[in-house]
């Protein structure tokens, strides 16, 4: 089964997103690491972020993104691969996950929900 995300231009979403292993702490450990990867994809991609709450396995975004412009899932694919990328390979990796050049860190999908449509 595929997971089809709803598409809107300029809208304002409510994500989840949280750690493959929910007993690890790495977002707060990491925080540093977290806001950098958002920085960056911000500057390239930009979107408002209206709130964040980071906790240790999971953290919670409202973002509104720019008029016309309704790619939520680029952004928080760049994000958890930039915030990958910059920690060290210490985390347990499935062989499913490393056929496919994957990092053990992140859930593979994440939650999102409209809560304004600006369009």
């Amino acid at each position: 089964m595929r997971y089809r995300r709803l598409i809107a231009e300029g809208s304002t979403w409510f994500l989840t997103v949280n750690l493959a292993d929910r007993r690890q702490d790495y977002l707060i450990c990491h925080i540093d690491v977290l806001r950098q990867a958002v920085r960056q994809v911000r500057d390239r991609h930009p979107f408002e972020i209206v709130a964040i709450v980071v906790l240790p396995d999971h953290f919670h975004a409202v973002w509104t993104l720019p008029e016309g412009d309704a790619d939520y899932p680029t952004r928080m694919t760049l994000i958890k691969a930039a915030f990958s990328r910059n920690l060290p390979k210490i985390e347990r990796i499935l062989e499913s996950r490393e056929r496919k050049r994957e990092r053990g860190i992140w859930q593979r999908r994440y939650w999102e929900h409209q809560i304004r449509d600006e369009a």
